[in-house]
Formats: structure tokens, sequence, C-alpha cells
């Protein structure tokens, strides 16, 4: 089953903090498989004067919204799951028209987007970096080496491993894939028959996603207990930003589907303080110098602790949410980093619009066949109600709440203190009916 993603972000000048005036050089942004988050790189490409071009599959899970095509200069159709398809495709459309920068429209290209600028000569990650910021065993490799707390983990490749790796991480601790995102085939498992069983799911083929290529290969590691939250900025060489904390609300476990996000989550200094060094000696050490970063931590009792770390904008619209709520655009901070302008220069913070911003996931556990949606006509007018979506048309099916494709939709909102914000939340839920 494929997951779903909103429609491509109307822009609208009253939800949107007005960037400044662009540039007056031409450059070129290339961006590889615009999704979620992705594809408001395209609208901050045009807001600093780039031209774009996308490289996309056009098919299957890699289809670029009709509604995001308009902010498109040059279309390439490619597998963008080929290495050799996509750097000759680069080579073509460079010597064309010189590109100024290359950056992945989602997690499962930033080794790729790394690759083809390293080719190129463009400003990007090294090339180790994008590796480790895309294989979690890889990452806790490098982390550990550097002295820097992360949970016990081992590698799984084959079912054959899964014994020793509980063995050597105990129960209870949860499995992942190696290179996944949006909590696709992560579980947490209890003792040997669940490990076996989350398995089983973690290879099935008919839950794959984008096409990627899948070997078995997962990441048995260390349950954590305590409040998570990601972590957002961006680093510009050895210096790091951090722009926001934001709290995440996840649903029952053995799962961990994302149901909300909050900018900016409620922490004394002296927490905020522990997670954000923390947060930096991880970004230094897996050598992740250019552009935005969205890490995930939980706070345990011995202090946060990473859970994964990805070398991009945060997804579930929680870029946006920093903007509304601290005036900082990492879209165009990311599109700025990757083609050679000063990212603080040519995108100042603006003021923000709230002191909080949030989203909230609408879900309908036990609803197999959507019919009908009510309610979103009063959330839509609400003052406090930035945009509402929804992915899914009557007739479809719904999926089981085991990952983000079980979200039906969502609504953005700003607040002015953390009850409001939490009153809002249980009035968004309480008004939306699916049935």
């Amino acid at each position: 089953m494929s997951p779903r993603h909103p429609a491509a972000p109307q822009r609208d000048p009253h939800k949107e903090t007005p960037m400044p005036a662009a540039p007056t050089t031409r450059k070129q942004l290339l961006v590889i498989e615009p999704m979620s988050s992705g594809l408001t790189l395209l609208g901050a490409a045009r807001d600093l004067g780039l031209g774009t071009v996308v490289f996309s599959h056009d098919a299957g899970d890699r289809v670029v919204p009709e509604a995001a095509r308009a902010e498109v200069d040059t279309f390439v159709v490619v597998d963008t799951n080929d290495p050799a398809a996509l750097a000759a495709a680069a080579a073509r459309v460079h010597a064309r028209t010189p590109l100024s920068g290359v950056v992945s429209g989602s997690e499962f290209y930033v080794d790729a987007a790394a690759r083809i600028a390293h080719q190129l000569g463009l400003p990007g990650l090294p090339l180790a970096t994008a590796e480790a910021v895309r294989d979690k065993t890889r990452m806790r490799s490098v982390l550990s080496a550097a002295g820097i707390r992360v949970p016990r983990y081992a590698p799984v490749s084959a079912p054959g491993d899964l014994d020793a790796a509980a063995a050597a991480v105990g129960f209870p601790c949860v499995l992942k894939p190696a290179a996944g995102s949006g909590s696709i085939q992560v579980s947490r498992v209890d003792d040997r028959a669940q490990l076996q069983a989350a398995y089983r799911r973690l290879t099935d083929r008919a839950d794959f996603v984008f096409d990627q290529p899948e070997d078995g290969r997962a990441l048995l590691e260390q349950y954590l207990d305590g409040p998570e939250y990601s972590v957002e900025g961006y680093a510009i060489g050895d210096r790091v930003t951090i722009v926001s904390l934001t709290r995440k609300l996840l649903g029952a476990e053995p799962y961990f589907v994302e149901l909300g996000h909050v900018v900016q989550a409620d922490l004394g200094p002296e927490a905020r303080a522990r997670i954000a060094d923390y947060t930096t000696a991880v970004v230094t050490g897996l050598g992740i110098g250019l552009g935005p970063f969205h890490a995930e931590v939980r706070l345990t009792g011995e202090g946060p602790v990473l859970i994964e770390i990805g070398a991009r904008l945060a997804g579930d619209r929680i870029a946006e949410l920093i903007t509304l709520a601290t005036g900082v655009s990492l879209r165009h901070i990311m599109v700025a980093a990757h083609t050679g302008l000063d990212p603080e220069a040519v995108t100042p913070p603006a003021q923000p619009a709230a002191k909080y911003a949030a989203v909230h996931f609408f879900t309908a556990p036990g609803l197999d066949v959507l019919d009908r949606i009510d309610g979103l006509d009063v959330l839509e007018r609400h003052p406090r109600v930035v945009e509402v979506r929804t992915y899914l048309r009557p007739g479809d099916p719904v999926p089981a709440a085991r990952d983000l494709r079980c979200r039906l939709g969502h609504v953005v909102f700003t607040a002015d203190s953390a009850e409001e914000e939490a009153e809002l939340r249980a009035w968004a839920a309480a008004t939306v009916r699916f049935a």
C-alpha cells in the first residue's frame, strides 16, 4: 500500500511570511522527487529567483501533484531509484543549462542528491555524511565511535540474525528498516515471537514504498522510555543553529504513528539546553554542515538520546509550523544553502504569526472504507485555522493504524498559549467526523 501525501501547498500570501526580493542572478535548482515538505522547496526557489528542475519517476508512488507542476520550469522523467540514470540525466541538464544546486525532495533521495552535487561540483553534503544519515545502522556506528550516546542496537539482515540481536539489545526493543521513513514498518516488540512476526512484516514486499530496493536490512534497538521531541535547525559549516524544539504526539504502541506536532515545545531552560547541546553534537559528529536538519530524540531519565536524524526538511507540516511560530523559513534556508547563497542574508526571520503553531492529524480507528467526512467547513471558518486538508475520497479504503498511511487529513492552527493549543486540538478532533 502506498503512502499518501497532501496535495501541493497552495501559495497564499496571507498564510505565508512574504520573502525578500529575489536576487537578480538566475540560478537553477534541481529537486529530486519533491514530496511532502519537499514540495515547498519549489515555491521557495521561485521566491529566491531560481529556476526549478524536477526529476521524478512520474509513476506509482513517485508522482508530483498537478498543483505543484506550475512551479516547475523543467520536468524530467527518470527512474530516480537508478543511480546511473540519475547521474546521466543530471549531466545532460547541467550541460544544457548549468545547475546551481541539487536537493532531495524527501528522505529517500538525500544520498542521491549528494552524489549528483559531488558529480557536478555543486554545494552538497559529504558523501559519507549523506550515507550515514540515510542508513540508521551506520548513523549509530558513526556517533558511537565519536563518543555520542545512542540506543543499544544491533543490525539485522536475515531471520537468523534475530536471536543474537535480541540478546545484544534486550526486550523491549524497536525493530525498524535500516533506511526507512514515516514510521513505516517500525514497531515495539516485547518478546521473541513478536520480533519474528515484525521482521516478517518488514520484509513483506507488498508493503514497500517508492519502489525502494530492499534487502531485509533492519535495525533492532533499545526501547527508549520518555517523551519524544524533534529538533529542527540548520548548519553552515561548523556552526549549528537550533531553530525549534517540537513536541510530538504519538499514537498507541506497539506502533509510533505521529498524530500531531506542536511548535514550540514547552520545556524548561535546562531541558532545552540539554537537548540543544546533544543535537549539536550529533549534527557535528555526522558532519552535517549544509542546510536544515530534522532530529528526533527521546528525553530519558539519563538525558536526550537520538532516535534518528535527517539532513533535510522535516515533514508533517513541521517546517510550516516553524515559520508560523518563529518567523524562520527553513525551506528558503535549504534552497539558499544548496545553491551557494548566504542563507541568513537572503532569508532573514520575519515576525511570527503566533507563539504556538500546531498540526493535528485525523484518524478513524475501526473504519474500513471512507464514506463521508463531516465538519470540515466548520474548521475552515475558525480564525485560528491556517490549513485544512484531507487525503482520501469517499470509497477509499482506510489503512490500519500502523504508520502515517492511516492518517486521513490534517488541520494546521495557531495559538497564543499551551492551554489554547490543547483546547483547539480537542475541538478540531471532535468537530471532524469520518464515517
